[in-house]
């Protein structure tokens, strides 16, 4: 059976959030920018780009980006929002990032894509992959859950209905052995024969995780966030976990 991460980035993920915004992505990125440090033309590998909205987003602005994805049908989608071509898109695991040593003046992983693997070093090896594409003195940036946050304010469940579609999506969210889960419904009224399910799941890794192993590859914490208002991470309050430092 495929992993989680290999089933339920398909069409039914553009539907199920489609709720993201593309005119937010500029804001975040505006700000990206700013905590990274980054001069017009630095070089920027978005690790989980999805469908593109960050990616476009920041080559807007005048940085040379790459977009690294694991799903064939997201990537499609970012292609189709990239008419001239502006973005390199790259299919692959970000486990096994196919690109040469320094090859990157920043990189950025954002939204939680991360702590997907049920094998603890699969998780450190993306760490060390980006170590080693990022140019000595370049920068990271990894927008993380805040497990403590998510962990009092988690919502068991919610129900809505895609207007465009006429799709009902439900989404069943646990906390079980470490891990953060959603479970994913999405059927059709007329034809309950097609109802598809999904599940999403993701290590709930604390700052002190990030710290430790961030350290043990080459890369240096230098600040952390709450949110992408540029709030001090608070760890009881804070929905976010935004971390930003320097390949050393």
């Amino acid at each position: 059976m495929k992993p989680w991460y290999e089933q339920s980035f398909g069409s039914d993920y553009m539907i199920v959030y489609k709720h993201r915004d593309w005119e937010n992505a500029s804001r975040e990125v505006r700000k990206m920018a700013e905590w990274l440090g980054l001069p017009q033309g630095a070089t920027i590998l978005d690790v989980g780009c999805g469908m593109g909205r960050h990616a476009l987003a920041l080559s807007e602005a005048g940085y040379g980006v790459t977009g690294l994805d694991l799903s064939e049908i997201l990537l499609e989608e970012a292609i189709k929002h990239d008419p001239d071509g502006t973005v390199k898109w790259v299919q692959g695991d970000m486990r096994e990032f196919p690109f040469p040593q320094h090859s990157f003046d920043a990189t950025v992983n954002l939204f939680t894509s991360f702590g997907y693997f049920s094998v603890e070093d699969d998780n450190v090896q993306v760490l060390r992959n980006i170590r080693k594409v990022l140019k000595d003195g370049g920068s990271f940036l990894i927008d993380f859950l805040n497990p403590v946050y998510v962990e009092k304010n988690l919502v068991p469940r919610s129900q809505r209905q895609d207007a465009e579609s006429g799709l009902t999506i439900v989404e069943v969210r646990s906390i079980v052995d470490g891990w953060v889960q959603k479970e994913i419904t999405v059927s059709e009224p007329d034809y309950p024969e097609r109802t598809r399910q999904y599940l999403e799941r993701v290590r709930l890794f604390s700052l002190d995780w990030f710290d430790q192993h961030l350290a043990e590859v080459g890369l240096k914490l230098e600040q952390v966030y709450g949110n992408y208002d540029g709030a001090t991470y608070d760890e009881a309050h804070s929905p976010r976990l935004i971390m930003v430092g320097t390949a050393q």
